[in-house]
């Protein structure tokens, strides 16, 4: 299953480009896409450039291509690849690229040995999560060359018992089960739950136990069902013939996602978590809620943060 045409991997020079480069030039190869590379210098105060040679800025920019062009020129016998050099303020340039070359995935690495994600994450990465109208794979580094394990993590609308197929869940799960095919890796699906108001009708409402217990249970069944039924949509999505290869393990846990998900990607050793937003469609720039900032804080593998369909970003380019 090929679900990227178009993919910009953003170059970090305070990180070892390898491990993240290969991932993205393999994604390339795999789906038949073009492939940009693209780094971000801050502009050069005014400062600086009248006390430097006139040129600096071009000295700077030429410079930085011709790093760039060189892992270009190592893997063009494999990919359509090219290289781009922006000067400005890094989030806003990344988004305004991916608005104008239409991407649909960013790659950019993060981190470097013996550290978690959780320290890692920068508020430039943060800003990209908020930001950027296509996923974002944040790849922490050191990782292995294959995915052994993948987390793919959704949820359902409580208000809406109907929303047990949302368009974001089926583009988490298309692109969990696509990748865990190519990787031959393991994929769990989690769900994370919890009944609304448990507290307050134990301690508040008088309620007896078993009245509430009876609630939990019904609660639990219901997300049980919900989980089962999008699972088997997820059959139709992908193909049977992927999705029998894959066969996904499902993960129905209580308690609040932000404690769920990185527990479980720990225990899971997952390489991966890919996730949705809270963000609510047509409201340009709410796009990472507390949830999901909360999860990308914690988790110590890479992360695949997929939005909402519909999301617009509060980035424009430039008149």
């Amino acid at each position: 299953m090929k679900r990227f045409k178009n993919i910009l991997y953003v170059a970090d020079p305070v990180v070892e480009q390898g491990e993240a480069f290969e991932r993205a030039v393999t994604l390339a190869e795999k789906n038949d896409a073009r492939l940009t590379i693209a780094e971000v210098f801050e502009s050069i105060p005014s400062f600086i450039t009248r006390q430097t040679p006139h040129n600096l800025r071009k000295l700077v920019h030429e410079h930085r291509k011709s790093e760039l062009t060189k892992l270009c020129r190592s893997v063009r016998s494999r990919i359509k690849i090219e290289a781009e050099i922006y000067e400005g303020t890094f989030f806003l340039e990344v988004v305004r690229d991916v608005l104008r070359a239409g991407r649909d995935l960013v790659v950019k690495p993060i981190g470097g040995q013996g550290s978690g994600l959780g320290r890692l994450i920068g508020s430039n990465d943060m800003h990209l999560l908020r930001k950027c109208p296509c996923p974002v794979w944040l790849i922490k580094l050191p990782e292995d060359r294959s995915y052994r394990s993948i987390l793919a993590a959704v949820d359902f609308d409580d208000a809406d018992e109907s929303d047990v197929t949302g368009p974001l869940n089926r583009q988490i799960l298309e692109l969990s089960l696509s990748l865990a095919n190519s990787e031959r890796s393991e994929l769990h699906i989690c769900h994370a739950w919890k009944p609304p108001y448990e507290d307050l009708l134990r301690n508040q409402a008088g309620m007896p136990d078993e009245e509430v217990d009876a609630y939990v249970d019904e609660v639990e069944s219901d997300h049980q069902h919900r989980l089962e039924s999008l699972t088997s949509q997820a059959k139709e999505w992908a193909g049977h013939e992927v999705y029998e290869a894959v066969r996904p393990k499902t993960h129905l846990e209580r308690g609040y996602p932000q404690r769920v998900i990185p527990s479980l990607a720990q225990t899971l050793n997952a390489d991966l978590v890919v996730m949705g937003t809270v963000g609510r469609v047509g409201i340009s720039g709410l796009f990472i809620g507390n949830t999901a900032e909360s999860v990308a804080d914690q988790l110590a593998c890479s992360l695949l943060a997929v939005k909402p369909p519909g999301y617009v970003s509060p980035v424009k380019l430039e008149e």
